[in-house]
């Protein structure tokens, strides 16, 4: 039996590193040329660019590994069947789910290298990716300006310029209703206004130079109170010298978006907005009870000692009870406009718990997914050993899609707080999981020999179900 476990498992090498290859090589170059397009030719080094490459391999490869196994798995089971070798066994005694066995026990190492895979390397890989983008981004101020808010640009020579335009577009570097405050001089403030402008880098990508039309330019010095000069403009052109020279790598400062954290900080971030939660609720809850003492003319809860002088300048009374701006002037608006900020803020905190407690369930739900992948892909490939490459691709690529599907509609679900979070990331998984179990027990029942097409007997027999659902 171990010369048997050993062919099984080595059938399954070359097919799974060739689908890991193909298919993490595809998303790959995929996802770099929709990045790649922002950061070629704005004087970045060789070593930057093969950083971004390197941080932006493990999203893709997080994604592609359980599709590779399923190919594998299909494409393994269908050449075993097609050359007649599950046949021969199974007349020898060998039943197919023995062959099963050795590619299932594989398969949970695979999930649980998946699950440390999703847990750890994941996590810090996007983190150092985000870094670098932000990085990357205060090297290049075409990459780091944006729209509608005041721009800070530091330039070599230490000049300090505030850029803000109502739009830029990243293409055609180009800029509309520009508002350039230079603060550089000492005792001047000399601001800019233009309707337009183009941004352009010298050649050695070191310099921006900013070319604004039609605007007027004002200064103020502090020898001349009271006093300010004006100059009207057609064109102006604006340098900024060593914008561009080279990139700054910053020590990243800790903070991590839902899809940088690892587990534990994930954990840690749900409960402090759950307390968060509990704080709002709280709150509210305590407001509540003092408007309907006060209404119902009932001694109101009295507060603690440390927090009397704290409220004596907030219209507290000598006893240390704290009323409700809204009841001591009459009215119960105030109060009804901070229940109504208070839920807002609970709703938000619910919202971001759900979102962590989501990402923590996709890493395992994911990593799960070999296994589940494993049980629907031998049993489907004994049946249909003569679909050949074609069998193999369409299934795989249909299995995975509703997979996929079934998890993105459950996480943007869950985000939303119809559903728990582990039900909507585990569902996929627990509606596979049950056909899988049923047709891998079921793999000696009925065996396909090489004779006839794959999609003949696929037809077959699913004309058969409908059959004998009509003489039912």
């Amino acid at each position: 039996m171990k010369i048997l476990t050993r062919y099984v498992i080595r059938a399954h090498i070359g097919p799974f590193l060739f689908a890991f290859t193909a298919v993490t090589g595809l998303l790959y170059l995929n996802a770099i040329a929709q990045r790649m397009e922002n950061l070629a030719g704005r004087g970045l080094g060789v070593d930057v660019i093969a950083e971004f490459m390197l941080y932006s391999f493990p999203h893709v490869a997080a994604l592609t590994f359980p599709m590779a196994v399923l190919v594998a798995v299909l494409y393994t089971f269908s050449d075993l069947t097609g050359q007649n070798e599950v046949m021969a066994m199974a007349a020898g005694g060998v039943r197919p789910t023995r062959l099963l066995w050795p590619v299932l026990v594989v398969g949970v190492g695979l999930t649980a290298f998946m699950f440390w895979f999703n847990a750890h390397v994941l996590p810090n890989s996007n983190h150092r990716l985000s870094t670098l983008m932000a990085d990357i981004g205060s090297a290049n101020p075409t990459l780091e300006l944006r729209e509608g808010v005041v721009n800070e640009v530091s330039t070599g020579d230490g000049r300090r310029f505030f850029l803000e335009a109502r739009q830029i577009d990243a293409t055609t570097n180009t800029l509309s209703d520009v508002i350039i405050t230079d603060l550089s001089r000492m005792g001047e403030n000399r601001r800019i206004v233009a309707k337009s402008g183009e941004m352009a880098f010298t050649a050695d990508r070191a310099d921006l130079y900013v070319t604004l039309h039609d605007g007027v330019a004002l200064a103020i010095t502090d020898d001349r109170p009271g006093a300010f000069d004006r100059m009207d403009f057609d064109t102006q052109i604006l340098p900024m010298r060593g914008v561009g020279a080279e990139i700054e790598r910053r020590v990243s400062s800790g903070t991590r978006g839902d899809r940088e954290m690892t587990i534990p900080q994930l954990q840690e971030a749900a409960e402090r907005q759950l307390e968060q939660m509990r704080t709002w609720s709280t709150e509210g809850r305590e407001a509540s009870v003092r408007m309907v003492q006060s209404t119902l003319g009932l001694p109101l809860s009295p507060r603690g000692e440390g927090e009397e002088e704290e409220l004596e300048d907030a219209g507290v009374p000598e006893d240390g009870m704290l009323l409700p701006t809204g009841l001591m002037d009459g009215n119960f608006e105030d109060l009804v406009v901070s229940h109504r900020i208070n839920n807002a803020r609970w709703q938000v905190h619910r919202s971001n718990v759900y979102r962590y407690r989501v990402e923590i369930h996709k890493k395992y739900a994911i990593a799960f997914a070999c296994i589940i992948f494993i049980l629907l892909g031998a049993p489907f490939a004994i049946r249909f050993p003569q679909g050949g490459v074609g069998m193999v691709i369409a299934t795989s690529v249909g299995i995975f899609f509703l997979y996929w599907m079934g998890l993105i509609g459950g996480e943007r679900i869950a985000e939303r707080g119809h559903v728990e979070p582990w039900v909507a990331m585990w569902l996929p998984n627990m509606i596979l999981f049950l056909p899988g179990v049923l047709l891998a027990t079921g793999m000696g029942e009925k065996l396909s020999t090489n004779r006839g097409s794959g999609w003949d007997n696929l037809r077959y027999r699913v004309s058969g179900l409908f059959r004998r659902g009509g003489e039912a």
